[in-house]
């Protein structure tokens, strides 16, 4: 199950990272972009129910709050961006790739810091 999980986590790093940079490679948010957000937060919560289950730590950790924090925070950027993808503003989806980047850096500390734990 270990390696189910760690697979799941990884998908949703190159999901996600596919999704931010590609917003910015191609000028805005896209549909596509979207699209990649949402299939980063199914791996990534697929992923951390996985490891909650393997866990053998108790208590809240560092990890387990930046962790909660990254996946609140991914849920709102998926809908903050099909928000603004209805909306059509051109000038939020030009500007949308600042939020994309701090979401996806907060992203990144769980995902460091459980690969450093378990080293």
């Amino acid at each position: 199950m270990i390696i189910f999980a760690i697979v799941t986590i990884s998908m949703a790093l190159v999901f996600y990272t596919i999704g931010v940079f590609g917003e910015k490679l191609s000028g805005g948010l896209k549909s596509w972009n979207l699209i990649l957000f949402w299939i980063g937060l199914f791996f990534d919560t697929t992923g951390t129910l996985l490891m909650s289950l393997i866990s053998k730590q108790d208590g809240i950790t560092l990890h387990f709050v930046t962790g909660a924090l990254a996946l609140i925070l991914m849920l709102f950027h998926a809908a903050w961006a099909t928000i603004v993808l209805i909306k059509k503003n051109e000038q939020m989806i030009m500007k949308f790739h600042r939020f994309s980047i701090v979401v996806w850096l907060i992203w990144l500390v769980p995902y460091l810091t459980g690969v450093i734990i378990n080293i």
